[in-house]
């Protein structure tokens, strides 16, 4: 233990980001006040200005700086389609593939029953409530291939099918430039069974 408590709570403070322990937290907090107290002070204001400015977006509960998202107001998008995704990296990432125009819906996470995670945790009343409003014809479930992701998208299904509107799931399979021998046999065996005319 430090007896410098400034340095500690720094060092505690760094632990709290996914991926960093003790070792990496004190590396950072070391480079920072050796190196970069500049590059320091910028990141503590970013950090303080992201906090108070960025909500949730009231349609999608994506990151916003304003009631509804850019993507929520933009007047170009599909409203009858609606993509769910576990989280906004997820979101940017669909979208920037540029080949989706519909709307979507963020989760903030997974269902995981073991971890005390359930459908209220997930914001699913609102996503129930936005299905209810109608105008949305499919829904496109775009949760990650895990466990957690596809027990999420089963349950998330049942809940669109129950209101008469289409569930669809993203497809997987082999990534383009992978190699059959380096991909692994859950992978191959989705490839196969979703595989389609040529």
């Amino acid at each position: 233990m430090s007896d410098i408590p400034a340095l500690e709570a720094l060092k505690q403070a760094l632990r709290r980001l996914p991926g960093v322990g003790p070792k990496s937290a004190q590396r950072m907090a070391f480079h920072l006040l050796e190196r970069d107290r500049e590059g320091a002070r910028r990141i503590a204001q970013a950090l303080s200005e992201a906090v108070e400015r960025v909500i949730r977006c009231r349609r999608c509960n994506n990151f916003s700086e304003s009631e509804l998202c850019d993507i929520c107001s933009s007047p170009r998008r599909d409203g009858s389609l609606l993509c769910i995704v576990e989280s906004p990296s997820d979101l940017i990432s669909l979208d920037q593939s540029g080949v989706y125009n519909g709307l979507y819906f963020v989760l903030m996470g997974r269902l995981s029953p073991l971890d005390g995670i359930g459908p209220e945790d997930i914001g699913i009343p609102r996503l129930e409530a936005l299905l209810d409003e109608g105008g949305v014809k499919e829904v496109v479930l775009a949760t990650n291939l895990t466990v957690e992701g596809e027990a999420t998208a089963h349950y998330i299904g049942e809940l669109v099918r129950q209101r008469n509107i289409k569930a669809t799931r993203i497809a997987y399979g082999v990534p383009i430039g992978g190699e059959l021998e380096y991909t692994d046999r859950m992978t191959l065996a989705r490839a196969l069974s979703g595989r389609r005319e040529a």
